[in-house]
């Protein structure tokens, strides 16, 4: 068994992912075959989480885009600040995340800045 995401639209949003057989999917029973595309449940952020070889950078969600050029799965962007990463197709924000594993931070668009919260 695999995972296959639905895409659809223009921009090749998905919009269901499913368990199941290549042969299911190419029996039109779901659909056309060519608006599924197979996702790893084990990729994240690029890497093969059980050390495999990754597979389209992320595991697809609904509401992330397929993109063909780079072959992967990116989810929505956050923030327009934010930027893709082309490493891990994830957005990256213009600050690092800080390293204060004891708080908890959001980011604040306004300001450009994590802003702890209380």
């Amino acid at each position: 068994m695999a995972h296959f995401a639905e895409i659809s639209g223009s921009n090749n949003t998905v919009v269901r992912v499913i368990v199941s057989e290549q042969d299911f999917i190419n029996s039109g029973k779901v659909g056309d075959s060519f608006n599924w595309v197979q996702t790893s449940y084990n990729t994240s952020c690029g890497v093969h989480t059980k050390g495999g070889t990754p597979f389209r950078k992320n595991y697809a969600g609904v509401g992330m885009t397929y993109d063909e050029d780079r072959d992967a799965f990116i989810p929505p962007k956050p923030f327009d600040s934010w930027t893709l990463n082309e490493d891990t197709c994830q957005y990256d924000s213009p600050v690092a995340y800080p390293d204060d594993i004891e708080k908890i931070y959001h980011w604040n668009e306004d300001n450009g800045a994590w802003e702890e919260v209380e």
